[in-house]
């Protein structure tokens, strides 16, 4: 096979796969992969250009500018590139693993060890979780635009394929590995092989057996349509024939009546004619039966795997709330010492990591101010050896980042330790280089009463800090006012470091600059529920140690949850978690609080469910909260329930049915095949919380089976999450997290669904999933 008919195969590869849509259509393209070698077929010009491949600069520092041969591999899903190291000759990475391409020089790295006037021909290639970035650049513009673009299509194009595709995608991918002799043939030792790679350990004797069923032409070897038969054997799910055949009452497919019939008893959804006829429509891929108004087994199984047959309820995936309410009303995305990379005491601080937790859509981020050299304000975790970033370069990144995943306010919640002098030169960078988007005054023309909605503040930028004086008086002429003297941020004065360093000043000077653009986000010392009632206007909020929060939430959760109807309240993690880990948000959420802070760079339990919270809702940052968290009339406890409109008892039941193409918990060690356990867990108030799990399948990640049923009482669903956990079974160890999954309970769909899962960072697994039964229904 030459080098152009493997390129142009794979371009067709690369193109039909979006097109696909059945098993049916796959075996065809599994059979083309295998066995012929397509001609004449016209190739994607950025596919062919990234097959190809071409010299790139990779720089590490100022001194380490290597070049290196960069090219995408016939899977048209991982970059290789030449290393240098005699024991690593060959490095790759999957295209899965990129966050972003970022055209010029826009990474921290790139602007410290490149000259501006080779802007043009600089790039970066980002990855998920803590993996560095990769820094390059090209001879050229025109060739670092290429490589941008090209990469970014591609990216794309696998990131918009159905789950049903990228798991189709996936098993073809193993195929090809398995292939070892690129002969387009699979011999049994070959087969084994394919069978350890999706994970699915079998013994010589069942191997055998499948393998002979498939050589009809006992050649030894399966090639042609024995690939073919054996892909159809490999894909069979005897869970879908089953649900299919119950409801299949029209000479062997599913009539319109029919899918009728399941949509309303089996999926519970309030379904109409047109809407089982829109299904057809989308999802029937055989032309014969979707003139008929049929569908057949592959249109059903297609159904299944897309957003209709989903967990997640699609009506709830775009912004579907009211908007129009005031900001304190909502739940809010906030991230805690962001600047932090990795640990509180000696980890990196970065502009990336701002960026990270932007793009995540975390609205209300947190920057320590300290005096730097060269009268430069810069931020870092003070009185430890975190490294130190410079004030204007965070403000710059949140500048270009703020709103690429959602456009709803942000609030830059500022620990100020600085100096007067280097205040000023703070509030001019906010002023200078975040423009209109700061909000420097109250909207309209006579002093609030209330917060804006986020609707209102689309695009803006508040500064929560501390003030010299009442909002009041910029409508009383009474801001005159120079600089003056404040108590120290409260999260400081807590000397959350958990070090009994340099003891902190009490009272620090403010610059009236600064103090001028805190308009809707004063921050106040917290001296009881009723101080802050009477003495402290709706803008006038204070932060919580989690200890303080958590001791108020159980002691005093009806006058907080009223608290946070009129202000907002952040809450942050306790100084003794320096290896930056989380506190449970649950209980936080349940009395109100908006403004929960977590450390974003630390994947953990806490950040699976701070990810499901704002799942919904467009993943905007910002969910509203249960009316009875709102009413003034209110008097919920999550601790003692009484009745009330919150009150809504339901009963949960699963049923764990089974698994798909979970992945190798241990990659390095050939023979490492999963035993996969699910636990379901339900988040919510005391009463509400509760976990239940299935048993451990031994080896076997590919197709586990567990047909496992639960039940849940629930009292408060708009306060309940459901969380999914997959595990790899060990009897000597702790388990192994294979994937994840949570969202709230009342945006999960009734009926058979398909649930996606994610790693530990809360990175879709392309291929894998979960297929569940689920009801939510009233309590007898």
């Amino acid at each position: 096979m030459n080098r152009q008919n493997i390129e142009n195969m794979l371009v067709f590869f690369l193109r039909y796969l979006t097109q696909i849509s059945s098993l049916h259509l796959l075996i065809k393209l599994v059979f083309l992969c295998f066995v012929t070698t397509p001609v004449g077929l016209e190739g994607d010009a950025d596919l062919q250009f990234l097959l190809i491949g071409g010299e790139l600069v990779k720089i590490r520092s100022s001194s380490w500018k290597k070049n290196r041969f960069y090219k995408l591999q016939e899977d048209c899903r991982t970059l290789w590139h030449e290393s240098k190291k005699t024991f690593r000759r060959n490095q790759t990475f999957s295209i899965d693993d990129i966050e972003s391409v970022r055209k010029g020089r826009q990474s921290e790295g790139l602007k410290k060890h490149t000259d501006p006037s080779v802007e043009e021909q600089c790039f970066s290639i980002i990855f998920k979780g803590r993996k560095k970035n990769l820094d390059l650049m090209a001879v050229n513009a025109e060739e670092a635009n290429r490589w941008v673009s090209s990469l970014e299509k591609v990216k794309t194009t696998i990131s918009n394929l159905s789950h049903q595709q990228k798991s189709e995608h996936w098993i073809i991918n193993c195929m090809r590995k398995a292939d070892k002799n690129e002969d387009n043939k699979m011999t049994l030792k070959e087969l084994k092989h394919f069978l350890r790679q999706i994970n699915v350990e079998v013994d010589d004797t069942y191997a055998e057996e499948i393998f002979k069923k498939c050589d009809k032409s006992n050649s030894g070897s399966l090639e042609g349509a024995e690939i073919k038969h054996f892909y159809d054997l490999l894909t069979h799910r005897e869970e879908i024939d089953v649900i299919y055949n119950k409801y299949a009452q029209t000479q062997g497919q599913m009539s319109l009546r029919d899918l009728l019939n399941f949509l309303l008893n089996e999926q519970r959804e309030q379904a109409t004619a047109e809407d089982a006829s829109k299904l057809i429509e989308k999802y029937e891929v055989d032309e014969t039966a979707k003139q008929k108004k049929h569908m057949t087994k592959d249109g059903f199984l297609m159904y299944l795997h897309h957003e209709e047959g989903s967990i997640l309820n699609p009506a709830h995936i775009p912004v579907y709330q009211d908007m129009s309410q005031p900001l304190n009303h909502y739940y809010i995305s906030s991230s805690h010492n962001t600047y932090l990379m990795e640990d509180q005491l000696k980890g990196p601080s970065s502009t990336e990591a701002y960026i990270k937790a932007l793009t995540k859509s975390c609205r209300c981020v947190e920057l320590d101010c300290w005096d730097g050299a060269n009268g430069e304000p810069v931020i870092y975790h003070g009185y430890t050896i975190t490294s130190k970033v410079l004030f204007r370069d965070v403000i710059k990144a949140i500048k270009d980042y703020a709103f690429k995943t959602s456009d709803y306010p942000v609030i830059l919640s500022l620990e100020n330790h600085c100096s007067v002098e280097q205040q000023k030169l703070m509030a001019h960078y906010l002023i200078s280089i975040l423009g209109d988007a700061l909000v420097t005054k109250p909207f309209g023309d006579t002093m609030p009463t209330n917060f804006p909605s986020p609707e209102e503040l689309k695009g803006k930028i508040l500064i929560k800090g501390k003030r010299l004086n009442k909002l009041d008086a910029i409508f009383n002429n009474n801001n005159t006012i120079e600089e003056g003297t404040v108590s120290e941020e409260d999260e400081a004065a807590d000397c959350e470091n958990g070090q009994k360093a340099k003891p902190k000043k009490s009272k620090i000077k403010l610059a009236k600059q600064l103090s001028d653009i805190v308009i809707y986000c004063k921050s106040v010392h917290f001296s009881g529920f009723e101080h802050a009632k009477d003495s402290h206007g709706f803008y006038e909020m204070s932060s919580f140690k989690e200890s303080k929060a958590f001791n108020l939430a159980e002691t005093s959760a009806t006058a907080y949850i009223h608290h946070n109807m009129d202000k907002l309240s952040r809450i942050y993690p306790a100084g003794s978690r320096t290896n930056s880990s989380n506190y449970n948000p649950v209980p936080m959420w349940n009395v109100g609080c908006q403004i929960v802070a977590l450390n974003f760079q630390t994947p953990s339990k806490e950040m699976h469910l701070n990810q499901g919270r704002f799942l919904t809702n467009g993943t905007c940052g910002y969910i509203l909260k249960p009316e009875f968290q709102r009413s003034l009339s209110s008097q919920f406890d999550p601790n003692t329930l009484t009745q009330g409109p919150w009150m809504k008892r339901k009963t949960f039941y699963i049923m764990v049915i089974s698994g798909q193409q979970l992945p190798k918990i241990n990659k390095d060690k050939h023979k490492s095949i999963v035993d996969p356990l699910v636990r379901v867990e339900i988040y919510g108030v005391p009463a509400d919380n509760a976990s239940k799990e299935t048993h451990h399948i031994e080896n076997n990640g590919f197709n586990p089976m567990w047909n496992e049923n639960f039940q849940f009482d629930i009292h408060v669903p708009e306060l309940a999450m459901l969380r999914f956990v997959v595990e790899d079974y060990d009897t000597t160890s702790p388990n192994d997290l294979i994937g994840q999954y949570c969202l709230p309970l009342t945006s999960v769909q009734n009926g058979y669904r398909h649930v996606p899962l994610l790693t530990k960072r809360g990175d879709v697994i392309c291929s894998a999933g979960l297929f569940v039964h689920l009801m939510l229904l009233d309590a007898q």
